[in-house]
C-alpha cells in the first residue's frame, strides 16, 4: 500500500508539472499579448516592448517558466489585471468561501444521500426503492439554474424567508447560505444515492451476505458489520470526485446568487481576460483535481482488503 501511495504521489507531481508547463505555453508564448493585456488593446508596440523589458520577458522561454513555477509554489501568481491587486490576496478569500459552501454541502448531502442509497439498496424492486430512485433521478436531471430559480421563487419572492443573494460581505451569514447549498444538494445527492443504492443492491445479493443471514446472525449487525462496509467502496470514491465538480461546477450558483466563490472568480477573470488569474484558478483546479483523485485511491485502498493487503 505504501508503495502505491508513494506511485500516486509522483504521478501527481507530474501531472502538475506537465500543467503548469502547457499552461504557461499556453498564456505567455506569445510575450507581444501578454503585454498587450496588461497595457490594454491601445497601447503602442514600443510600450509593450519597454514593458516585456522591464518585467523580464527578455529571457528564454523554460527561464521565464522555472521563475513562475517557482513563485506559484511560493503562492505568488502576480498582479490581477481587473482587480490591480496581488492574485493571492483575491484567490484565497475567494476560495476559503467556495470551500465553506462546499464544506455546508458536504455536510448535508453525504448523510443523506447515503441513507437513502442504503435504504434504497436493502430493498430492491420494492415501493421505497422506486420511490427513492425516481426523486434521485429527477432532482438529478434538473439543472442548477432552473432550481435556483425555483426556490428563489418561493423562498425569496413568494415567502420571504431567506436573502435573494449570497454576497457575505457581512462575514459569515449562514441564511446566505441556505439557497446555494440547497441547489447544489437536490442537483448532487441523486447521483451519489444511485450509486450507493446499486452498491448497496449488489452487496446484499452477495453469497456472504446470505450466509450470514442464514446462519442465524442478526439483521442489524450483518448490515452494519458486513455489507454496508464494502457498499461504501463504490460512493467514497464518488463523493471524493465531487470535490472537483463542487469548485469549478458551482459557477453558474455563484453567479446566480451573487456569491464570491471561486467559480465567481474564475468566470470574472475569463471575461475579463485577466491572464493571470485565469492561471491561478487553473492551477488551483487541477491541483484538487489530482489531489481528490490521491484521496480516492487511498481510501479504496483502506476500504479494499485486496489491494491495502495484496
Amino acid at each position: 500500500m505504501f508503495v502505491l501511495a508513494c506511485r500516486r504521489l509522483v504521478s501527481m507531481a507530474l501531472i502538475m508539472a506537465m500543467v503548469s508547463f502547457l499552461l504557461f505555453l499556453l498564456f505567455e508564448s506569445d510575450k507581444l499579448a501578454v503585454a498587450g493585456k496588461v497595457l490594454g488593446p491601445y497601447s503602442s508596440v514600443e510600450q509593450r516592448e519597454i514593458w516585456l523589458e522591464k518585467n523580464g520577458y527578455d529571457r528564454s522561454f523554460l527561464t521565464r517558466y522555472a521563475d513562475w513555477a517557482g513563485n506559484a509554489v511560493k503562492g505568488d501568481f502576480g498582479t490581477s489585471l481587473q482587480l490591480r491587486a496581488p492574485v493571492a490576496d483575491v484567490l484565497w478569500p475567494r476560495l476559503g468561501n467556495t470551500a465553506i459552501l462546499a464544506a455546508v454541502v458536504f455536510a448535508a448531502m453525504i448523510p443523506l444521500s447515503l441513507l437513502l442509497g442504503v435504504l434504497a439498496g436493502l430493498r430492491e424492486s420494492s415501493l421505497q426503492d422506486r420511490v427513492i430512485s425516481v426523486a434521485s433521478v429527477l432532482t438529478t436531471s434538473v439543472p442548477e439554474f432552473a432550481s435556483a430559480t425555483l426556490l428563489s421563487a418561493i423562498f425569496v419572492f413568494e415567502l420571504g424567508w431567506l436573502p435573494g443573494t449570497s454576497a457575505m460581505t457581512g462575514g459569515f451569514n449562514f441564511k446566505e447560505l441556505i439557497l446555494p447549498a440547497a441547489v447544489l444538494i437536490l442537483f448532487d445527492f441523486g447521483y451519489v444515492t444511485r450509486m450507493t443504492r446499486a452498491s448497496m443492491a449488489e452487496v446484499m445479493t452477495s453469497p456472504y451476505i446470505r450466509t450470514a443471514i442464514l446462519k442465524g446472525l442478526p439483521y442489524r449487525r450483518v448490515i452494519m458489520r458486513h455489507a454496508l462496509r464494502n457498499a461504501l467502496i463504490a460512493p467514497f470514491t464518488v463523493i471524493v470526485l465531487q470535490m472537483n465538480w463542487l469548485l469549478s461546477g458551482v459557477i453558474v450558483v455563484e453567479v446566480f446568487f451573487s456569491y464570491k466563490g471561486f467559480g465567481k472568480l474564475l468566470l470574472d477573470a475569463s471575461l475579463f481576460g485577466d491572464i493571470f488569474v485565469i492561471e491561478a484558478c487553473t492551477l488551483i483546479a487541477v491541483f484538487v483535481a489530482v489531489f481528490s483523485q490521491f484521496i480516492s485511491d487511498i481510501g479504496y485502498m483502506l476500504l479494499n482488503p485486496k489491494i491495502r493487503f495484496g
